[in-house]
């Protein structure tokens, strides 16, 4: 193993800089391996500039550092890229090229940092003989085959700060306050984030609410003297007699943008006579210094991603299952989306402890 690439695609998610310096101090030292940093995603294959020499002086302190140093590109598919041809924006197919500028590279292994889009995207490329491994990233932890993305417990922190200081001034003024989190179509971030802040009532995809149940919540507080509730709101939870809110419609580039549920709730609650407020906490939810268990796991994956590099482990991803890393293919960890199941211990947790889920 002589020369390795590594690219972080999708979203940016804390902890992915703690991978990258895994990844080089991991490689140099132990296996004197040249590393290549390929900006923004795969697009960086058809960048100029786009492939940058990594040493050890590169990723000194980045450890906490939140974002990516080599930049990311959450709509970097290269099998439907946005062009322009003859005066008119039209989707072409460039996995070729990716292939034909890795080849170039000479890459004994391609380590790619990402979500289940990414990694789709990587064993795509596997199959036209690219050598990848996957690391799973994102802040929604909804990629299967492992307990736990990095990225996530950052993510979960500030959301249950902002449910902390949401608490002092909803007693203060006597409001409903809905937080709207990230998570897409898993609810982990507001179901933990709901828990570890007390929300009184917890709405995610996996269970769809009524909003005259909501309301039944908030009335029984009222009625036994606590005149505020707090709602931990997934962006993806939706009622049991409508759909999905989405602030964007998406295309064969752009996927769906979620959002406004958040408001349809508040507003809800509103019209019934009880004064609420919206916080959308959108992607400072994704950025700042990640927690020490993000940088440490994201540590782990980096320097185990290198090492079943060594091993030849191609099409597969490192996991983490029983707080031991291993490995899984990678069709095994995007074939099916992880959700919150209706009997996870969280969710009787929640409702042992007299949350509402909407949906009773």
């Amino acid at each position: 193993m002589k020369k390795l690439g590594v690219l972080t695609g999708g979203g940016d998610a804390p902890g992915l800089n703690a991978v990258i310096r895994a990844v080089v101090k991991t490689a140099i030292s132990r296996y004197g391996c040249e590393v290549f940093g390929i900006r923004n995603g795969y697009d960086g294959f058809l960048e100029e500039d786009g492939i940058v020499p990594l040493g050890i002086e590169d990723v000194r302190g980045i450890l906490p550092r939140g974002g990516t140093i080599l930049g990311a590109a959450n709509r970097g598919n290269p099998y439907a890229r946005k062009i322009i041809r003859d005066g008119k924006e039209v989707t072409v197919d460039v996995s070729d090229e990716i292939v034909k500028g890795i080849d170039r590279l000479k890459l004994d292994a391609l380590l790619v940092l990402g979500g289940d889009g990414t990694l789709h995207i990587a064993h795509e490329l596997f199959e036209k003989g690219v050598p990848v491994i996957g690391v799973p990233k994102t802040i929604d932890n909804d990629i299967g085959g492992t307990e736990i993305t990095f990225g996530f417990d950052t993510a979960l922190n500030i959301a249950t700060e902002a449910l902390d200081r949401l608490h002092t001034t909803a007693e203060s003024h006597h409001r409903a306050m809905v937080l709207e989190l990230m998570g897409r179509d898993a609810g982990f971030i507001a179901l933990q984030a709901g828990i570890s802040g007390g929300a009184d009532v917890i709405l995610i995809p996996e269970i769809p609410f009524k909003f005259e149940s909501i309301m039944a919540k908030i009335r029984e507080r009222a009625d036994k003297g606590r005149k505020f509730s707090i709602l931990a709101v997934s962006e993806g939870a939706k009622s049991q007699d409508g759909v999905q809110v989405f602030s964007r419609k998406g295309d064969e580039i752009y996927v769906p943008r979620l959002g406004g549920i958040g408001q349809a709730v508040g507003e809800y609650i509103e019209r019934q006579g009880f004064e609420s407020r919206v916080t959308v906490l959108g992607h400072l939810q994704r950025g700042g210094t990640p927690t020490a268990f993000d940088r440490s796991l994201a540590t782990r994956y980096g320097a185990a991603a290198v090492r079943l590099a060594a091993r030849g482990g191609f099409d597969r991803m490192v996991a983490l299952h029983c707080s031991t890393i291993t490995d899984i293919p990678l069709v095994d960890a995007t074939a099916i989306p992880k959700r919150v199941k209706l009997d996870d211990d969280a969710v009787v947790t929640a409702r042992s402890v007299g949350i509402s889920f909407g949906d009773e």
